[in-house]
Parts: structure tokens; C-alpha cells; sequence
């Protein structure tokens, strides 16, 4: 199974404040959309309960310690990343996607196989965190910049790292 982080954080490596995204960036959205569609999304309860319901042809699993918690039908609650690993591989699943929140991609970001970030040329305040990028683990493999518009109200870059070759 692959292991796929995803993104957006700014320059000081915010990622949200108040348990909400802090810009308006329609292409990255699109972009997760696009990513995610058709597979499960590995999340912490705050993450979960900031999305307000399931999102659209995805399965959640929702990492809680809270044994009363309980997610809808058809989507998964486990109270460790390790058990959550263990569920997908059970049954086959090809890929996995983490989507946060700063405590969750903290405990993730050496496990994975790829991320998939997109860097805001922003530098807000905030009190969630992405950790940092260790350039000895993670090899930039390809980036897009792009330029605020109308529609997205920060340059960005789409970047996907993968993690380094041992020589």
C-alpha cells in the first residue's frame, strides 16, 4: 500500500488556525479532489469534525481516543495510525491518503511513501503546524508554480517529494 501525505501549508509552515483553512485557494482544493476521489483518507477527529460530513466517493478513517466516538456509515474510526495501517492493508487497499490535521501528519510524515504539498507563498498566522521537510528523507520529484488569480488569492506551488534514495 502507498502512503500518501497531502498539503497546503504556508511559508512558516501554518496549516490552519481555529480549525479552519486560512486562504481561499480553489486549484488546491481541486487538486485534493482530484487526488483523493475513489480512495480512503486517513484523519484525526478535529480534522473530521472541521469537514462538518463525509466528503464525496471517500472512505474516512478517523483516528480517535475517544472510545464513544463514532463515525457514519461505511466510514471508520480506530484510535491508532497503526491499526488504521493494518485495516487497509487487510483489505487490499492501494492507496492511502493522510489529510491531517498538524498532530497526525507530525506522527505520519516518515511513514509515508510520497508527499503530495502545495506550498503558499503566505506567511499568516496560525496554530496548527507542518513539520518540517527533512531534505535527507524527502527528494523533491517534480513542482508546478503557479500565479494568484481571481480564484486563488496566493501564489502557489503544487510539489511532490519522494522519500530519498539510500546510496
Amino acid at each position: 500500500m502507498e502512503i500518501i501525505l497531502i498539503v497546503a501549508k504556508a511559508k512558516n509552515n501554518v496549516i490552519g488556525k481555529d480549525n479552519q483553512l486560512i486562504w481561499k485557494l480553489s486549484a488546491d482544493l481541486k487538486r485534493f479532489k482530484n487526488l483523493t476521489s475513489g480512495h480512503y483518507i486517513l484523519m484525526g477527529r478535529k480534522t473530521y469534525e472541521s469537514l462538518g460530513k463525509p466528503l464525496p466517493n471517500r472512505t474516512h478513517l478517523i483516528i480517535s481516543r475517544n472510545p464513544n466516538f463514532a463515525a457514519p456509515e461505511g466510514h471508520y474510526v480506530f484510535s491508532s495510525v497503526e491499526d488504521a495501517f493494518i485495516y487497509c492493508n487487510k483489505i487490499g487497499e492501494d492507496k492511502l491518503f493522510v489529510i491531517g490535521g498538524g498532530q497526525l501528519y507530525a506522527e505520519t510524515i516518515n511513514l509515508c511513501d510520497r508527499l503530495e504539498i502545495t506550498e503558499v507563498e503566505a506567511s499568516p498566522e496560525g496554530d496548527t503546524f507542518f513539520p518540517e521537510i527533512d531534505p535527507r528523507i524527502w527528494e523533491e520529484k517534480g513542482r508546478e508554480n503557479h500565479a494568484a488569480d481571481e480564484k486563488n488569492e496566493f501564489p502557489y506551488s503544487f510539489v511532490t517529494y519522494e522519500k530519498a534514495r539510500k546510496s
